[in-house]
């Protein structure tokens, strides 16, 4: 059994990684997010409690929770966003090598996302 310290820094550690995911079309932000959330489940019920009330946070985490699905705004964004950053980072490579990785490593995440339910609202 993982002692509740290490559970709750990992937890912590999930929870900064998501917030970095927001921008970084690389991290995915909710399942960090549920992980955060199962770390805070068996370590810290008023982390727990603070992640599932998060103005930001929160209401993403319940819809998949209760319906395996995401808001139409969300996935909007992920994939405005992995199309941003992925077309700065497109620009910036030279080699076509590099740059067939890249595109690889972009269409996964899109795919992903467009596979998942998708719900009206937040």
């Amino acid at each position: 059994m993982i002692h509740k310290p290490i559970l709750i820094t990992l937890g912590l550690l999930c929870v900064g990684l998501a917030v970095l995911g927001i921008f970084l079309p690389v991290l995915p932000t909710t399942p960090l997010l549920l992980l955060a959330l199962a770390c805070f489940a068996k370590s810290s019920e008023k982390l727990h409690t603070w992640l599932l009330t998060n103005k930001t946070f929160g209401p993403l985490i319940k819809t998949w929770h209760e319906t395996r699905s995401m808001p139409r705004k969300a996935k909007i964004y992920a994939i405005i966003s992995i199309v941003i950053v992925g077309g700065i980072s497109f620009y910036s490579v030279h080699t076509s090598t590099l740059k067939l990785i890249l595109v690889a490593a972009l269409i996964i995440p899109v795919i992903i996302i467009l596979t998942i339910k998708t719900t009206e609202s937040l």
